[in-house]
């Protein structure tokens, strides 16, 4: 079932971490590091603020677990790109991956990334960073896929990888934005037409 609730693992607590670690990602998700308070965390958490530090350590670092198990849930289809046959068919599964991810009825919209890339206020400078660095990870991987496929012939030898990579990662993140501001998941599916029509022929 798509919306699963995590299961709990291990020896037991007064609450299930998986539980609650997952409740405080869509509270980063819907609202930002900055915009999530203690007081939203523990309330969507069902937990107290000790119980919180005991288990998660502080919010940054419960954060940081959240980004691990949103990258692990919520982008899995960036690793799956990574194994399509075609230069093409990873453009389109991230696109429509995202998409996917970006319009579930069950979460938040918009991306997780995007929301906190273009946070500015001094308490998420290093949240800022790490997500940048995250996805700056993802990108380097995808434009080593994309000049792959220059080397085997899969796209024309005049074409930039990286240029390309930075094209796809733009429409990206302009999804995550308009998403996050109620766009369609119609309107957000013509843009992902509109960005796969354009790809480079051989």
């Amino acid at each position: 079932m798509e919306n699963a609730l995590p299961v709990c693992k291990g020896r037991p607590r007064e609450f299930c971490t998986d539980q609650a670690l997952a409740s405080a990602l869509r509270v980063f998700w819907s609202k930002g590091y900055e915009g999530a308070s203690m007081a939203d965390l523990t309330e969507a958490m069902g937990i107290t603020k000790p119980s919180l530090y005991a288990a998660f350590g502080n919010k940054e670092a419960l954060f940081h677990k959240a980004l691990d198990l949103y990258e692990a849930e919520k982008l899995a289809y960036i690793r799956e790109a990574l194994d399509q046959p075609t230069a093409r068919g990873v453009a389109e599964h991230l696109l429509r991956g995202a998409l996917k991810a970006m319009t579930s009825q069950w979460e938040p919209k918009g991306c997780l990334g995007v929301i906190h890339s273009v946070a500015c206020g001094s308490e998420a400078e290093s949240i800022k960073a790490e997500v940048v660095a995250r996805r700056a990870s993802s990108q380097a991987a995808i434009v080593g896929r994309f000049q792959r496929a220059v080397d085997e012939g899969d796209m024309p030898a005049g074409v930039d990888p990286a240029g390309l990579a930075n094209l796809i990662f733009a429409v990206l993140q302009g999804m995550g934005v308009q998403a996050g501001c109620g766009v369609s998941s119609e309107q957000l599916q013509s843009m992902v037409d509109a960005a796969l029509a354009l790809w480079p022929s051989r």
